[in-house]
């Protein structure tokens, strides 16, 4: 019995390694001078940058992209599909409630602010300063623009 136990032990042990080797190859590490910056998808206006981290927006499943825009940014009113969870890297944003872009009504989010939203939730954003923030969330991304007219690709 003690041997079939020490055998049992074994196993378990070996299989465990297993999955951490093959979590291993799977992790991602992402230094500040490994983030390149690319054109901002052409659902946002024109102007911002995006990192992607982890994973691919454009697909199901989890990915997390950096959001960097110029100072006098915007974003009209507008929902996504999933699950919004949002951490300021630099800058500040300004971040509003609702179907109208009622700025009185933004809170301003300094770096190292947090914020989460549920699919669905209308918002808007406006940025007074260069700003960075890291966007987690389920693929494919998307945007609806509660104006069909704020859409930048509307306008192209």
């Amino acid at each position: 019995m003690r041997i079939a136990s020490l055998v049992a032990v074994g196993w378990i042990g070996f299989c465990g390694i297993a999955s951490f080797a093959s979590a291993e190859d799977a992790h991602t590490l992402v230094t500040p001078d490994d983030v390149k910056w690319t054109p901002a998808p052409k659902m946002l206006p024109a102007g911002a940058e995006t990192a992607v981290l982890f994973g691919d927006p454009t697909k199901e499943g989890l990915f997390a992209l950096r959001l960097k825009v110029p100072s006098g940014y915007a974003v009209a009113p507008h929902t996504h599909p999933a699950d919004e969870v949002v951490t300021v890297i630099s800058g500040t944003i300004k971040l509003g409630m609702g179907e109208a872009a009622d700025r009185s009504a933004a809170k301003a989010l300094p770096a190292g602010s947090f914020f989460a939203l549920p699919p669905g939730m209308a918002h808007f954003a406006y940025f007074d300063e260069e700003t960075v923030v890291q966007i987690t969330t389920n693929g494919p991304w998307g945007i609806k623009y509660v104006n069909p007219a704020d859409d930048p690709q509307k306008s192209q």
